[in-house]
């Protein structure tokens, strides 16, 4: 079943705009792409919150600040890419939306076109904090596969110290080893988008 986003936004309201990026294959200008189109065909202003980390946990400065903002009455809307950008985990997601709502606050994602305010657009929401984990899960046990074929092979040998980023010869290497893309992204800690482009480079 799918909810049409069908929200009115007071001008007058400070709107709060949320943002986190936490892997090397996510786009900030992206998500800032989206979410602009969407408030400037409401004729709409905001303040952003941008974080890049990982959404596991709410120990992010941005989402902190955003937090306290909202707590302390200057913030009644919060929009953003995707709910998952809030949180990867069901504990903290849920119990962040419930906050909020409980403040009067309206939750706005403008990719799933969906409000979450009400009961209704909160159960929506618990579905989608429950898929959100078990993607995060998924994926940790694909990078664990990946990095244990790469030591049975003799070729993992850890991402070097304040490194973001794998190199595209790495992952050539690893290729010619035998490994498959989904092995090389989950052993260099990149999307397999990244994969392929480094090795079509």
């Amino acid at each position: 079943m799918r909810y049409t986003l069908n929200v009115t936004i007071r001008s007058h309201i400070m709107i709060a705009v949320y943002i986190r990026v936490s892997t090397a294959g996510q786009n900030e200008a992206g998500q800032r792409r989206e979410i602009d189109r969407w408030l400037h065909g409401q004729g709409l202003e905001a303040a952003y919150y941008v974080d890049k980390k990982c959404g596991d946990d709410l120990r992010r400065p941005e989402f902190e600040r955003l937090q306290a903002a909202v707590f302390a009455g200057e913030v009644k809307n919060v929009v953003c890419y995707k709910l998952d950008r809030l949180s990867r985990s069901l504990q903290d997601g849920i119990n962040t939306l419930a906050g909020w709502c409980k403040s009067g606050v309206r939750v706005v994602s403008v990719t799933q076109q969906l409000d979450f305010s009400g009961a209704t657009g909160q159960l929506v929401a618990a579905v989608l904090f429950a898929v959100a984990q078990m993607e995060q899960e998924t994926r940790r046990e694909r990078q664990a596969h990946g990095i244990a074929v790469a030591k049975a092979a003799g070729l993992y040998t850890g991402r070097k110290p304040g490194s973001t980023k794998a190199k595209p010869s790495e992952a050539r290497r690893l290729a010619a080893k035998g490994l498959t893309q989904a092995e090389i992204a989950a052993t260099l800690g990149v999307t397999r988008r990244s994969i392929i482009r480094y090795l079509q480079g």
